[in-house]
């Protein structure tokens, strides 16, 4: 049959009833496979259309077969890529040899960033270590990324710190409390720095034994600590002061032992006792000019009675000096150690520890009117004396110039009860103590001092300041208002240390 007489067929332009003559595949090509592959496309045509012309070459069908399906693909180059190609496979040489490069660079990154500090420089936001904090100039940003909570060995040291601190409990005899001697109770020292309430509570003091004692009554009660194990005890004078009698209770100990004073000092306000015994816990003294302010300390006392009490805060400032007024004289306190760690009436004489459990410092007062404002006595003070004070030897003292007067500043209304002009200015004396280098030249109570060898004052910190420039022994005059009247009374300065052991 020729290709007049074929009939059109809808999709190949190939009649339904016979197949061509030259195209074996072409019943299947007409169920399966709509589309050729070609330049032309594929869409209907008629009988009549030809996609060649008469004598050329003869269409080109891709069967489709029944057990593959294929997928149409593009032409890369000048060829024609009719299948896909299996991917090609890294030998195992260069896969192994890619890893060992991997693991070289990481190492040598790592390595390099440990040495150059790459992740903690301040450079990155890190935390600046103790050299580059020390280089850093003043003024310069504080990186805050680091973990700045409260350190977390705090119960490690009271572990370890407290067996060693002790209470420490004073008696006084009946005559004693009879005459005023209420010992610490009693002390302006503790109504100006622990509060008027002091001693009306149920601390520690108030609670002694007082029947184990016969006749002696509980005075006082504070804290102390041990620094050698066969039984010595370092704490604050104002502590012991005036007690004829001190029990300390030991940690591991059912009752109180008896303590001997062995040596103290009233002006550095500390105070050596020993108890019989041996193989005792005991604290080491560390180095106070090591801390830095912001360090964390912890305290450790019985304040109020409450036995074996820890607080922590850190340390506030160095180098503070304070005076404090009590019955015995007035107590002159330098390079004390401030902080804010919680002291309270029991806590003198208890150790303040650094962060490695070493003493830095003997709690010792309080301010009353403020929070968060104690202080307490550096250890770079107590080792230049706690020789001294264990063979209850002299401790060598520099010469403290005074003339024994209790100072006040001149007010309006002093001068209104005094009868002389309210501008007058200077010192106002309300006490001389008596056998004094004021006592002895003669200068009295109520008199208002307003210069010193002729050089006027209008205060009595400027009186003081005048009077310590001086050297023991030398003679000045001091200008007095008397009465209403001006009088010139000479004076030979003194020894405060030679006057407190008279």
């Amino acid at each position: 049959m020729d290709d007049q007489n074929r009939k059109p067929d809808d999709r190949q332009g190939f009649s339904s009833e016979e197949p061509a003559r030259d195209d074996p595949y072409a019943n299947v090509r007409r169920e399966s496979e709509p589309y050729t592959f070609g330049p032309f496309g594929s869409g209907q045509r008629t009988g009549s259309e030809r996609p060649y012309p008469e004598q050329s070459q003869p269409d080109i069908i891709v069967p489709v077969s029944s057990t593959k399906e294929y997928r149409p693909f593009t032409v890369s180059g000048g060829s024609r890529d009719w299948g896909s190609k299996p991917p090609r496979r890294s030998s195992f040489r260069s896969m192994f040899a890619a890893f060992l490069v991997g693991v070289v660079t990481l190492g040598a990154l790592m390595f390099a960033a440990d040495h150059n500090n790459w992740f903690s420089s301040s450079l990155l936001g890190g935390t600046m270590n103790a050299e580059e904090a020390v280089s850093k100039p003043a003024g310069s940003p504080v990186n805050n990324s680091t973990d700045v909570v409260r350190p977390n060995n705090i119960a490690k040291i009271f572990e370890q710190s407290s067996p060693a601190v002790v209470k420490i409990e004073t008696y006084s005899s009946s005559s004693a409390n009879d005459n005023g001697g209420g010992g610490i109770l009693e002390d302006p020292f503790f109504r100006q720095f622990f509060g008027d309430n002091f001693g009306n509570g149920n601390e520690g003091g108030n609670r002694g034994n007082g029947s184990d004692n016969g006749a002696a009554q509980p005075t006082g009660m504070g804290s102390g600590f041990i620094f050698d194990s066969t039984g010595y005890i370092l704490t604050n004078q104002h502590v012991i002061g005036g007690a004829d009698q001190i029990k300390v209770t030991v940690n591991g100990h059912d009752q109180p032992l008896n303590a001997k004073l062995l040596g103290s000092s009233y002006d550095l306000d500390l105070a050596v006792l020993k108890v019989e015994g041996k193989d005792f816990p005991t604290l080491k003294l560390g180095d106070s000019s090591s801390l830095n302010m912001g360090d964390w300390v912890v305290a450790i006392g019985n304040p109020y009675g409450f036995d074996h009490t820890v607080t922590v805060g850190v340390l506030s400032s160095n180098e503070r000096e304070i005076s404090i007024p009590d019955s015995n004289g007035q107590r002159n306190y330098q390079h004390l150690l401030q902080t804010d760690a919680s002291i309270n009436p029991g806590n003198s004489g208890g150790p303040l520890l650094n962060l490695k459990g070493e003493v830095v410092g003997i709690n010792t007062a309080v301010s009353a009117q403020a929070q968060g404002i104690g202080f307490a006595i550096p250890t770079s003070t107590i080792t230049e004396v706690l020789d001294n004070l264990k063979s209850n030897t002299k401790i060598p003292q520099k010469p403290a110039p005074f003339i024994g007067a209790t100072l006040a500043d001149m007010t309006a209304d002093i001068a209104t009860r005094l009868g002389i002009d309210k501008s007058t200015a200077g010192a106002f004396v309300t006490e001389v103590l008596y056998g004094s280098p004021a006592y002895k030249g003669d200068l009295r109570q109520y008199d208002v001092i307003v210069g010193i060898d002729g050089q006027s004052v209008s205060k009595k910190e400027e009186l003081i300041a005048a009077i310590q420039k001086k050297t023991v022994g030398d003679k000045v005059t001091l200008n007095v208002i008397r009465s209403d009247k001006k009088i010139d009374v000479p004076v030979e300065i003194g020894d405060r240390n030679e006057y407190q052991t008279q």
